[in-house]
């Protein structure tokens, strides 16, 4: 019934990346005629570079340039015929050197993403299952995705969790020959590593268990032969693995390289693996390049390279715990992360060390939550102890000030990583603002209520004080909610601010997609609680329209709106809850970019349906003033219809009635996955039938009027709006007798009878209320969350 507009994405992504740009810290150019690894040149300015990922220098070698300038004159600029033909003279040597370097087969790709691409399609067969670490690099999970075309189910894991991993192997391993995970070795924004003894324990534990490492960020500089992490902690490639790593990156040249120890895999991939196949070759001074890496990678100069770096991290490390900055994850690797929380305190942070001569890169979304944003700084052996030591100075310095420019604290920075704080800090707070924070309605003045927040949906102060009654001391956990109400005035009692919000549990697929949501509800048939989550909202699920009021005329308004984020901050952490999510929307731009520079990511809700009413009108002038078009509809699919039902208006039900009603609302809910929610208590229902503010549209057939076939459930907001809140629907009837447009017909019909001013028809089906007069707006919501597996999970399954 229901056609719901679903988020993109790409557009969330380009959101943010976009402000990144606008604010200088994102798609820059690098200036300079030369480039020497220990600094680089932004805007004019020379930087000491401290974001690399070179952390050997050895693109600077001079052998390695030597024999790329060689192979050029020898052999030009590339050597333009498929490899699958021929390959250039100077690949043999390479595939030799990295093959001694591994002791096992390899297979040279373009670069990582063309051989993952060209890798799991062929190593994972149509009988497997593929599950995911949620931190994989992104080019790993749109290879395995491309995989769901052949019905190979793609499931993922929340980051380094060996116990879920464990369960969903024993789900598989009944139905599924191989199970293969996949995971980074060194994981390239916080440094940390993938607990690969453990995982090679757990896959002889499960023979099915295969395991599918990208190792890229730990190449070259740990390791036999710099042949990397995973490596260094198995020592030998088991046939059940498949290892990438880089001939890029630290090892200095261009390229990617897979290890494969089972003799039969190697050979289907090397045959034909899609983009190995198809892809150009490496450029001849790139193989001469990753060639002279490798007879270094074959020396014992290879350990001296990596001391040399080991003693500049662990000294950067050692500087660092004297100090009070975040460190996220504290390891040995070149990788550092340093939080900055909000988005606009790391453009704020990047800003203020480029001004002091320091290069870094801005750790954000979707390489991490939008909430986790940070400075992601890498060591090289470019960098000299003298500026990695003037680094953590100028972190010292300007951390704090960037903190205090953005209106946060190291004290939220800290609570945003769930990290142990180490210092108190004062709350937010305002001397020319007090803020009124209560748990119920019925602590809050009814009329300033109603003029400020309760002029739209069931959110005035007597629908809300029903929904306080009636979501709580449930049975269920879904069906008990907390409420808290919140009034921002100015010294002179002036409103600046008024909301409210509401805790409790909702499946993370609400606004999924129809298929990604009956994924999941086949998990939840074992699981109830699957994908669900404690959630603290603007609004609550059952209220639809503005749920924020700001005087946006007040010289205020700004201040008052730092101190409700800090307030819902607060309130997510004694609640409990997972997410906080603003919602109902429009377009405001200042409000986008606010909301977005502190942490939250705008996804696009189902368009809002409203009708504004004009005093005196009657239903047939209401009607005549639709477009032509919109009144043959009505002629033919709805007035034609309506003599063939029985039409009520009741203000109350009986025992019967709140039953079928109920009924026909689960049909509904069941029906419409597009907009996923749990199912209500019946508590609601019998609650409505004793409300004064509700009353039922009620459509039952002539042949029996005590047969219920279309329900709608209005509230009176205020003597002023008309709100049909739910709908509950008989779908053997729907079709022939058109009771949904009925329904829609009948509210209107009777919200100007009432002579009421505005309808909230709510939210979905947007095309049908539009043919009724309906005015479409679009919504948007804003989501704040310090874990990003639920977004991947569903990203995963709706791709």
């Amino acid at each position: 019934m229901a056609k719901i507009k679903h988020n993109n994405f790409l557009d969330t992504v380009n959101d943010v990346f976009t402000d990144a740009i606008d604010e200088g810290v994102l798609h820059l150019y690098a200036d300079g005629e030369s480039f020497s690894g220990r600094t680089i040149g932004v805007n004019g300015k020379n930087l000491f570079h401290f974001g690399t990922t070179g952390y050997l220098g050895l693109e600077q070698d001079p052998r390695l340039k030597a024999a790329a300038i060689s192979a050029i004159e020898r052999f030009g600029t590339q050597f333009p015929l498929s490899k699958s033909y021929i390959s250039n003279p100077l690949y043999r040597e390479l595939e030799e050197k990295v093959t001694q370097m591994y002791n096992n087969p390899v297979v040279i790709t373009k670069n990582s993403t063309l051989g993952h691409l060209g890798v799991i399609p062929s190593a994972v067969k149509d009988q497997d299952a593929i599950i995911l670490d949620h931190q994989v690099h992104w080019s790993v999970q749109s290879a395995a995705k491309m995989l769901k075309t052949r019905s190979v189910p793609v499931d993922m894991v929340r980051h380094n969790d060996l116990n879920m991993l464990e369960d969903k192997i024993k789900s598989l391993s009944g139905t599924r020959k191989r199970i293969w995970y996949m995971a980074d070795g060194i994981y390239s924004m916080f440094g940390d590593y993938a607990p690969i003894k453990d995982l090679k324990a757990l896959s002889e534990k499960y023979p099915q268990l295969y395991l599918y490492f990208d190792d890229v960020h730990g190449m070259s500089w740990i390791g036999k032969n710099g042949t990397g992490y995973v490596m260094s902690e198995i020592n030998e490639l088991s046939e059940n693995m498949l290892l990438f790593g880089t001939l890029s990156k630290t090892f200095g040249a261009s390229g990617s390289v897979l290890v494969c120890s089972n003799k039969k895999l190697y050979r289907e991939i090397k045959t034909f693996g899609g983009p190995l196949t198809f892809s150009a070759q490496l450029e001849p001074a790139s193989v001469a390049a990753a060639t002279a890496s490798a007879k270094i990678h074959l020396t014992p100069e290879i350990y001296t390279l990596q001391n040399d770096l080991k003693e500049r991290t662990q000294y950067f490390n050692k500087l660092l715990r004297e100090t009070d900055l975040p460190l996220i994850d504290k390891n040995d690797s070149p990788v550092f992360f340093i939080g900055t929380g909000m988005p606009n305190t790391g453009y704020n942070f990047v800003n203020r060390l480029m001004k002091d001569g320091f290069y870094v890169n801005l750790g954000l979304f979707p390489a991490v939550p939008v909430k986790n944003t940070g400075v992601r700084i890498t060591i090289s052996r470019h960098n000299q102890y003298e500026e990695i030591k003037a680094l953590v100075d100028a972190m010292v310095y300007h951390l704090p000030k960037a903190i205090e420019e953005t209106n946060t604290s190291l004290n939220r920075v800290y609570q945003a990583f769930k990290l142990e704080t180490k210092q108190k800090t004062a709350l937010d707070s305002n001397n020319d603002l007090t803020i009124q924070l209560v748990d119920s309605i019925s602590k809050i003045d009814k009329n300033i209520w109603n003029t400020l927040v309760g002029t739209c949906g069931v959110q005035d102060w007597d629908g809300l004080k029903f929904l306080e009654e009636t979501f709580s001391n449930n049975k269920l956990e879904e069906n008990n909610w907390k409420f808290w109400y919140v009034i921002i005035n100015d010294n002179k009692n002036v409103p600046v601010l008024a909301s409210f919000l509401c805790a409790c549990l909702w499946k993370e697929d609400m606004l999924a997609s129809v298929s990604a949501s009956k994924t999941i509800e086949d998990e939840r048939k074992t699981d109830p609680y699957y994908m669900t989550s404690k959630v603290l909202s603007l609004g609550c699920l059952f209220t639809e329209g503005d749920h924020l009021y700001i005087n946006t005329k007040h010289a205020l308004k700004q201040e008052a709106l730092n101190l409700f984020l800090h307030s819902t901050e607060k309130l997510e952490v004694e609640s409990n809850s997972k997410m906080i999510v603003l919602r109902d929307f429009d377009g405001n731009e200042d409000l986008h970019t606010y909301f977005q520079g502190r942490g939250f990511i705008r996804l696009q809700m189902p368009d809002a349906c409203q009708i504004q009413l004009h005093p005196e009108e009657s239903i047939e002038q209401y009607i005549n003033n639709l477009s032509a078009r919109n009144k043959r509809h009505f002629r033919n699919d709805i007035l034609k219809h309506e003599s063939e039902l029985d039409v009520a208006i009741v203000q109350k039900l009986n025992g019967s009635q709140i039953k079928q009603a109920q009924n026909l609302y689960n049909n509904v809910r069941e029906n419409n996955l597009g907009l996923n929610t749990f199912k209500y208590p019946a508590k609601l229902f019998e609650n409505m039938s004793h409300h004064p503010n509700w009353e039922f549209i009620i459509i039952n057939t002539l042949e029996n009027n005590d047969r219920m076939i279309g329900i709608m459930f209005c509230y009176k907001n205020n003597n002023l709006t008309y709100v049909p809140s739910l709908i509950g629907l008989d779908y053997d009837y729907i079709k022939n007798h058109q009771t949904y447009r009925q329904l829609l017909y009948q509210t209107i019909k009777r919200a100007i009878q009432l002579n009421l001013r505005h309808i909230d028809l709510g939210l979905t089906a947007s095309f049908e209320k539009r043919k009724l007069g309906a005015n479409i707006n679009e919504k948007f919501a804003y989501i704040q969350t310090s874990d990003n597996y639920g977004l991947e999970l569903l990203g995963l399954l709706e791709g």
